[in-house]
């Protein structure tokens, strides 16, 4: 079996997803170090417990996600659940990397650019905080003639009923998206001209908002809608590095 570096893996994953061009919630690239060598990945959404305990069980040298250990706003210690999570890796020497904001961006990996080939949206531009959200139009060029059809559409290929909050009726022709807790970039979408909004959660203003403007919300999951930017990464770096690959997806409802 194949193996490269820590460091290898490293400088490759930074070269693809460019960490230094945002200003994020946490460190992105390696959070904790494990053996010098890696062979074998696994790839998952989130560094839970549950998804270290089935790396693990992989015999994986590395572990690469979108939500990491390590976030703004942490006391800093290292006690309960955190505990228990890093033990868990430094017992089996597991390198653990982790990419928030940049793997939500990447034009073509991204979970957002990923959301786009998943629903069939033809991507046109990019709007709020660092560009994270874009705005394109349906499948062919054609509009959904109501929000239940859009609705139907992204829970079909999420696996999941998304909640809805519909706006005046009007077809939709721009559709806006921005994976995970992005409700805050409804606003902006609003404002870019999109006619329905596509993320994961939704808070209590948005409801109103929705209501108020017009512009269809439908919240699809954070889960649900960030399960492919990590998977699609680390395919894409393994396969560059003839490393082995496995995504593993621990069930969230969130």
């Amino acid at each position: 079996m194949k193996t490269c570096s820590r460091t290898t893996f490293l400088n490759s994953c930074n070269e693809l997803l460019q960490p230094a061009r945002f200003k994020d919630y946490g460190p992105n690239g390696l959070q904790v170090e494990g053996r010098a060598d890696i062979a074998h990945v696994v790839s998952g959404v989130t560094a839970s417990r549950a998804l270290i305990e089935a790396a693990i069980e992989a015999k994986a040298d590395a572990i690469f996600v979108h939500h990491g250990l390590f976030w703004r706003g942490q006391d800093g210690t290292v006690t309960g659940w955190m505990k228990q999570r890093i033990a868990l890796l430094l017992a089996h020497d597991i390198n653990l990397f982790a990419y928030h904001l940049p793997l939500d961006a990447h034009p073509e990996l991204g979970n957002n650019a990923q959301l786009a080939q998943l629903f069939g949206l033809s991507v046109q531009n990019r709007f709020g905080d660092q560009d994270l959200g874009l705005i394109g139009t349906p499948p062919n060029g054609h509009s959904f003639a109501k929000v239940n059809d859009l609705a139907d559409h992204v829970s079909a290929k999420l696996g999941r009923q998304a909640l809805v909050v519909a706006g005046d009726d009007r077809p939709l022709r721009r559709i806006a998206w921005c994976s995970g807790g992005a409700q805050s970039y409804f606003e902006d979408a609003i404002a870019a001209g999109a006619d329905a909004f596509i993320t994961g959660e939704i808070s209590e203003p948005q409801a109103h908002l929705a209501r108020e403007t017009g512009v269809a919300f439908l919240a699809c999951g954070h889960h649900a809608t960030e399960r492919f930017g990590a998977q699609a990464v680390a395919n894409f770096v393994t396969k560059q590095l003839g490393l082995s690959h496995q995504f593993i997806d621990i069930d969230n409802p969130a």
